[in-house]
């Protein structure tokens, strides 16, 4: 029974409804032997199905990344605000400095003017 045509024969040849059945379960065994992995295979139905679950999981994943974005901008900000205020911060102690070290260079320069000119007088 290579065939349909042979299936048909031995159906219509059968003698009885047991015989039937044998010759029916008969080709479903050669079926499975030829085929042995025709149980794994997918249907239309499971690959939809799959397709689906797919996208579903895709469109979680995409939400959960969403957030993860917007938690990573947001931790940016902050972290952007405190370098500014830190670097203003900065920007005021170098002012200081510069403020402090004008105050002390000044006088000394006057001072070692007055020094150098009070050598001269003596020379």
């Amino acid at each position: 029974m290579n065939s349909s045509v042979a299936l048909y024969e031995a159906l219509t040849s059968a003698p009885d409804e047991r015989a039937r059945a044998r010759v029916i379960a008969e080709a479903f065994e050669r079926l499975e032997e030829r085929y042995p992995h025709l149980p794994e295979l997918a249907t239309q139905g499971h690959v939809r199905e799959s397709e689906l679950r797919l996208q579903k999981e895709i469109e979680r994943v995409r939400a959960e990344l969403k957030l993860d974005i917007e938690q990573v901008r947001g931790a940016l900000r902050e972290s952007e605000l405190r370098l500014l205020k830190e670097i203003e911060q900065v920007r005021g102690e170098v002012a200081r400095t510069k403020v402090d070290l004008l105050k002390w260079i000044v006088p000394l320069m006057f001072a070692q003017v007055a020094a150098i000119a009070a050598l001269v007088k003596l020379l």
